[in-house]
């Protein structure tokens, strides 16, 4: 029984030494000593909530300009395509009517020419005119234009010179003569007139010796 008291009494001991060294929060502040803060396990839920709606707000700002990107390429892209395929359609003919053109350069050498017997002569011409007409409707249908040079100044965009002649009857640079038409289809110049063109009359001012020395005579 001895024994038996003197361990419960040992038990009793420990407790009041565990009781001692752990103590209470309050009785913690009560002495002046820091008490640890508690450990939040779950965030806040407004701010969980901020954050998920700002997150949603930059993705939904980037999909718009994603689709603006997107929109924009696309009408870009549709436009290129229809300008292509506006230029294919208008200048699909383009090598073929340049085929054509010495055809009519030839029909209208042929009318320029006509000579000897008058009555065949005038003939051939009508025939020939009666041809080229047909050829410009038919040409005018495609949208193809002759240039109009003669009495018009100088334009390399348009002309191209084969050769240049003094004159006082035109001013410098001016296209004096049409040795062949140019033409335009649509707004696209597929062949450049070729033309003479004028240059000023080079002014002679040497005078002779004996020249000068009759107009010094003859000014006595």
């Amino acid at each position: 029984m001895a024994r038996k008291h003197e361990k419960t009494a040992a038990a009793a001991d420990t407790e009041k030494v565990m009781e001692k060294d752990v103590e209470a929060p309050e009785d913690a502040v009560k002495n002046g000593k820091d008490v640890p803060e508690k450990e939040n396990v779950e965030d806040d839920p407004v701010k969980v909530l901020e954050g998920k709606l700002k997150d949603a707000e930059n993705a939904a700002k980037e999909a718009q300009d994603r689709m603006l990107r997107n929109a924009a390429e696309h009408e870009n892209y549709k436009k290129r395509i229809q300008r292509e395929t506006e230029d294919f359609r208008k200048f699909a003919n383009e090598s073929l009517i340049k085929a054509l053109l010495p055809i009519v350069d030839n029909l209208e050498r042929a009318v320029e020419s006509a000579g000897g017997d008058q009555t065949k002569a005038l003939a051939i011409v009508e025939g020939v005119k009666m041809t080229l007409t047909e050829i410009y409707k038919v040409l005018e249908r495609f949208n193809l234009k002759s240039l109009e040079s003669e009495g018009k100044p100088f334009d390399p965009n348009f002309h191209q010179a084969v050769m240049q002649q003094e004159t006082a009857d035109h001013p410098e640079n001016t296209v004096m003569k049409e040795m062949q038409k140019g033409y335009l289809l649509h707004d696209r110049l597929i062949r450049p007139a070729m033309v003479v063109v004028s240059k000023a009359v080079a002014k002679n001012n040497d005078v002779q010796p004996e020249d000068a020395e009759t107009a010094g005579a003859a000014g006595e």
